[in-house]
């Protein structure tokens, strides 16, 4: 997925509010003044908002924003890449479905976003249908991981996900029912070699998924390549389901 405009970049300042972030311009485009951008990622983003860090962030022209710009990507000290806009994730994953990235996934004839399903009101990212070998749907919840606790491991979630947890309950619900389920981690950071549960974090979520492992909903992750122009999934990575303390 290429981006559809040349992304600017400056300096982290701060990230506050969950939703904003001041960023101080470098090079020719640099002023006195800090430029506060929307940060569209409600998570902790541990690791992802050092400050001095570099930014890179798209320019909206839609007027009634009051904050044209958005925080898009990261380089980390460590020289990784990180894209901060959760958003990305489901057009990153239908994406490599489309292209037939994903071998598990290949040959659906119809694929539907956010389909309301479950019996606690919830939403899938995607669900695929019209497999010529195999009659069930396929449900699949899409998370972006860019939690990097070192040594290329990285976890899920970085805060507390009651939504989360929802989610794993109403994909084992449709394994019940007779359909596929499928929790895909969309990994937007490239330090991360492998993911695991964030039990320190969320212990009822790494309880949870294992319990989903083992109850037939598949647990997949892919690593994306990301760059200034482009983001792209490439490859799958391990999932590790061992308690992680």
């Amino acid at each position: 997925m290429k981006f559809d405009q040349k992304l600017q970049s400056g300096l982290l300042v701060k990230r506050y509010k969950r939703f904003l972030a001041d960023i101080e311009l470098v090079g020719a485009e640099a002023t006195a003044e800090e430029l506060t951008i929307h940060c569209p990622n409600t998570g902790a983003m541990t690791g992802c908002n050092v400050p001095g860090s570099r930014v890179w962030f798209s320019t909206s022209d839609n007027a009634k924003r009051k904050y044209p710009n958005t925080w898009e990507l990261l380089e980390t000290p460590e020289d990784d890449w990180a894209c901060i806009n959760t958003s990305m994730a489901n057009k990153l994953v239908e994406e490599a479905i489309a292209s037939e990235v994903i071998d598990t996934l290949k040959d659906y004839g119809t694929l539907a976003r956010e389909v309301r399903y479950g019996e606690e009101k919830s939403r899938i990212d995607i669900l695929l249908s019209d497999h010529p070998k195999d009659s069930r749907a396929c449900y699949i919840e899409v998370k972006s991981v860019t939690l990097l606790m070192g040594n290329g491991v990285g976890m899920f979630p970085d805060a507390v996900s009651t939504r989360g947890q929802k989610h794993l309950r109403e994909l084992m619900s449709m394994v019940e029912a007779g359909h596929r389920a499928m929790l895909f981690f969309c990994v937007n950071h490239t330090g991360i070699e492998c993911v695991r549960p964030a039990d320190h974090i969320d212990p009822e979520y790494g309880q949870l998924l294992r319990q989903a492992s083992e109850k037939g909903v598949e647990v997949l992750a892919y690593r994306a390549d990301i760059s200034s122009s482009e983001i792209v999934l490439v490859r799958k990575i391990p999932v590790e389901l061992g308690h992680s303390g």
